[in-house]
């Protein structure tokens, strides 16, 4: 017999189905999203340090950094914090990055070379550097100064005297490499250790007779009127430098985060480039150092180069920085081929779309161009040229010493306020503040005035006596200017 029996099943209503999916939907929406992997950028920076502000103040302030950081791939999941931790010197910007609270840092040569040999000398990782940011080809940068009414012209007159420098700087470094040219033992002066504030304060007080530093303190105590420069790096012929260096260990981990602060670092550069005299003006707001002195390392024909590339030439210097060093017991072996890798450099011109290889190869400062229109012609010599800044006004090109005081008599007599003149030392290739030179002058024909701008005043001495005229100083040369 055939079984009709049915079983019954329940089966939801429309209205029934719909509020089942509205439940299921409410349990999803209450799974948390997955959270973000949180990756900290530690960056090393020093602000006062004029030659190293593209790599750090200008990129923070601008937020260059953060238009570069991947998103995508293996990165979708990824939030950057940045951690920019600003220093006066290099040496605890390099314990930092032992520490592995930094991960990128920038110093002047000397102290990247310490930074390199430290870490070879029996870390885990390696500190690698990955590009440069300004350079002085001649050396010039770091300096010795004295106080502005001391008798001491020369090196040589602080013998048994005080001098000091922060010990492990760039500047540090100098007074090494003029003590190991001259031949001169560690007791030719009381040399101590002093940053450059407690320096700067103690050369103020007269408690010292000299101290030794790197950029900008060498222009800036003189511009701010208690001291005079009577060193210049340039002396010791070697290049000098500020550059980048990363832990190993971060850079091939995240090589597209290294190639993104590149690549901002080449936006501060061609921002600074562009824009010199807005540049020293916004800087002077970020860092309390004078426009006028960031101009006179950054701006046109300045001490300084803005250029990452890193080029043979720092190679060789390097090698020779660490064998005085070795020489003098501060540091061990290091191998500096190992330490420099071009590689994501280099990945950053090419996705730019330029020629690293080019760019690596060219050494020069930035020309002063223009019209004089005090003398009426071009300006054809960077090294013959000179600017005035006219106070909370624009900068003005000349086309030689002759030129440019011929305009500053002419401003004067018009009721303009100079906030400050730029010349060039004729045997340095210095850019000076001109009311801080000292100057060889023939003054015997009015009409062909002769005026040569030296930082030292042995030099102004000899060149005078060369030409046959006189030691003058830049407000004696404005009363022989009509």
């Amino acid at each position: 017999m055939k079984n009709n029996s049915f079983v019954f099943v329940d089966r939801p209503t429309p209205r029934a189905q719909g509020g089942a999916l509205m439940a299921l939907l409410g349990l999803l929406l209450v799974v948390p999203a997955q959270a973000k992997d949180v990756v900290t950028i530690g960056i090393g920076t020093q602000h006062t340090t004029t030659n190293t502000v593209t790599g750090g103040i200008v990129i923070e302030k601008m937020g260059l950094l953060e238009k570069y950081l991947p998103k995508t791939g293996k990165y979708a999941n990824v939030e950057f914090k940045l951690d920019w931790q600003n220093f006066t010197s290099g040496p605890p910007i390099t314990n930092g990055m032992i520490a592995d609270r930094i991960q990128i840092g920038m110093m002047g040569d000397y102290p990247l070379l310490v930074n390199g040999a430290t870490f070879q000398a029996g870390h885990a990782t390696r500190s690698k550097l990955i590009a440069v940011i300004a350079y002085n080809q001649y050396g010039a940068g770091n300096g010795l100064v004295v106080h502005k009414d001391s008798p001491y012209y020369e090196l040589a007159d602080l013998k048994g005297k005080k001098v000091s420098v922060p010990f492990g700087s760039a500047a540090h470094g100098m007074v090494l490499k003029a003590m190991e040219d001259r031949g001169w033992k560690e007791d030719f002066w009381e040399l101590s250790s002093q940053s450059p504030e407690v320096g700067s304060t103690n050369l103020q007080e007269q408690k010292i007779d000299g101290h030794a530093d790197f950029v900008p303190f060498m222009e800036l105590l003189p511009y701010r009127g208690y001291a005079r420069k009577i060193f210049d790096g340039v002396e010791t012929k070697l290049p000098t430098f500020h550059g980048v260096v990363a832990r190993q260990d971060f850079a091939e981990k995240y090589p597209e985060v290294i190639v993104a602060y590149l690549k901002a670092l080449l936006d501060a550069n061609d921002w600074v480039r562009k824009n010199p005299k807005l540049a020293a003006e916004k800087i002077e707001e970020w860092t309390k150092i004078e426009k006028e002195v960031v101009y006179v390392f950054l701006g046109p024909g300045g001490m300084h180069t803005l250029d990452p590339t890193i080029k043979a030439k720092w190679l060789e210097t390097i090698k020779y920085d660490s064998g005085v060093l070795q020489r003098l017991g501060r540091v061990k072996e290091f191998n500096a081929d190992a330490w420099i890798d071009e590689t994501w450099i280099r990945q950053t011109f090419k996705e730019r779309g330029l020629d690293y290889d080019k760019q690596k190869a060219v050494i020069g400062a930035t020309a002063i161009t223009g019209t004089d229109k005090f003398c009426h012609k071009p300006i054809t010599k960077s090294i013959e040229a000179g600017e005035i800044w006219e106070k909370g006004g624009d900068i003005s090109v000349y086309s030689s010493a002759v030129c440019t005081f011929g305009a500053v008599k002419q401003m004067m007599k018009q009721g303009k306020t100079i906030g400050v003149t730029y010349l060039f030392d004729q045997g340095l290739n210095l850019k000076l503040f001109a009311d801080k030179a000292f100057y060889a002058v023939n003054d015997k024909d009015p009409k062909n005035l002769v005026i040569e701008p030296f930082l030292l005043k042995k030099d102004a001495e000899a060149m005078a006596k060369k030409i046959g005229g006189k030691l003058a100083t830049y407000q004696q040369i404005l009363q022989m200017i009509p």
